[in-house]
């Protein structure tokens, strides 16, 4: 029988689970392809065949996505299969009708051929969004099961963006891994707050591996996920995090969505900077479609290493990159921090911007007046100590939840804000938690 192609439609993440889990070993289908979009160079590699398994002994190559209708045909097609995450509803359908005029069929796997089942309990946090609150939120979980006694392994969405060989499967739990490992600013921004609290992180590419590495170690496996794709482990306990300062989101983005309907519990977060009509509209969104799940609301609230700093000063912001980039905010909380605290003027590194530094600038037109930090490579954060290092402020605020000086040199004082989750009324997280696993 004639092996079925098919190309996976990725940006270095749920496109490898997808392939690892449902196609490596899968004789109906030959994956001819992997196309790239969201994230700096990776396309023009080659997944590899350590990787790929014996039915691929010269790996898969990968282009990008740009060039999909041509490959389409090149390789005489049958499926493409979309795996990636924080896109709209309506952004999957035109890619959808751009495969199907293009002459292959459209897939979108689901929870049922992708999760694997762990030996130990896990807790998935997940969200509507990029940008909800998830860190913060596993943060607390984290916090939570310690406090319980519970030995707990947090599990991080992939973020593969060097050699993928090598990142098989990565544990972090000193600031020596992060170096060890080449780390980019993204992946610093979700491993160094965990370290930071003593718990060890695992991530890579392999995902079943990676999984019975951790199991070896944890009482509970906490899946710590990224953008707003669903879980990659059959969970025990869901908890979706959302947020009211893009209403309608939870409902209208890829795979949020799934997020909020597989959801054992909801968490309308940023209650206290929300209007409260919005957080309203959230919460009839989220009942219309799963009426069973618990809801709880939080805070965000910021913590400000030192607010006399930015009162009355020229501030430059920095903000967590993802969130602004494909989350599509034009601000986050350093933002909210430097007019909180009194700055005279938000400087705009728009207008200093250099090199990639610039083109993200052209492709993420809703960023105006604060730097997302991006540092995907060496020349990515070159372009970002250029940039900020020309500005004319007198001072830094940065939201990004990690230390910005330990991959850059900055000319300027420096003011790290800071935000932690926090409940608001019954039951709380650690309610629902400790009920379900003490």
């Amino acid at each position: 029988m004639d092996r079925k192609k098919v190309i996976i439609m990725g940006a270095a993440g749920r496109d490898f689970h997808n392939f690892n889990t449902y196609f490596r070993d899968n004789e109906e289908y030959e994956v001819v392809a992997f196309t790239a979009t969201q994230i700096p160079d990776i396309e023009g590699r080659v997944y590899p065949a350590e990787l790929a398994g014996k039915l691929y002994p010269e790996g898969i190559p990968i282009y990008p996505e740009e060039q999909l209708p041509e490959l389409i045909k090149k390789y005489n097609v049958d499926f493409v299969v979309f795996s990636y995450s924080d896109v709209s509803h309506e952004y999957v359908m035109h890619k959808a009708s751009l495969v199907h005029a293009a002459g292959a069929s459209y897939m979108l796997l689901g929870p049922g051929h992708t999760m694997i089942k762990s030996s130990k309990p896990v807790i998935a946090v997940v969200a509507g969004r990029t940008g909800s609150g998830k860190s913060q939120t596993t943060r607390r979980v984290v916090e939570i099961l310690r406090e319980m006694g519970k030995k707990v392994v947090v599990i991080r969405h992939p973020m593969p963006y060097g050699d993928l060989v090598k990142q098989r499967v990565q544990r972090f739990a000193t600031y020596e891994d992060l170096d060890k490992h080449n780390c980019t600013i993204e992946e610093r921004e979700e491993y160094e707050p965990h370290i930071d609290r003593g718990a060890v992180v695992y991530a890579g590419v392999d995902y079943e591996a990676i999984l019975r590495e951790a199991e070896k170690e944890a009482d509970i496996i906490l899946w710590d996920g990224g953008n707003n794709d669903f879980p990659f482990y059959v969970p025990d306990l869901t908890i979706t995090v959302v947020d009211p300062h893009r209403p309608g989101h939870e409902v209208t983005y890829h795979p949020g969505e799934t997020n909020v309907r597989l959801a054992d519990v909801i968490v309308i977060n940023k209650v206290d900077t929300a209007d409260l009509e919005n957080i309203e509209f959230v919460r009839e969104n989220v009942r219309a479609v799963n009426p069973d799940a618990i809801i709880i609301e939080a805070a965000s609230p910021l913590f400000v290493e030192d607010p006399d700093a930015i009162r009355g000063k020229r501030v430059l912001v920095v903000e967590d990159g993802p969130t602004l980039t494909h989350g599509e905010m034009s601000y986050g909380a350093g933002y909210i921090a430097a007019i909180k605290y009194g700055a005279a003027e938000i400087v705009r590194a728009k207008e200093f911007a250099v090199g990639t530094i610039k083109a993200a600038y052209e492709k993420y037109t809703q960023i105006e007046e604060v730097l997302p930090a991006v540092g995907y490579s060496e020349q990515q954060l070159k372009d970002l100590e250029e940039t900020i290092n020309a500005t004319d402020a007198d001072v830094v605020v940065s939201a990004t939840p990690i230390n910005l000086e330990r991959v850059i040199k900055v000319n300027k004082p420096m003011v790290r804000v800071r935000y932690e989750l926090q409940e608001i009324g019954k039951p709380t997280l650690e309610d629902i938690i400790k009920k379900q696993f003490a």
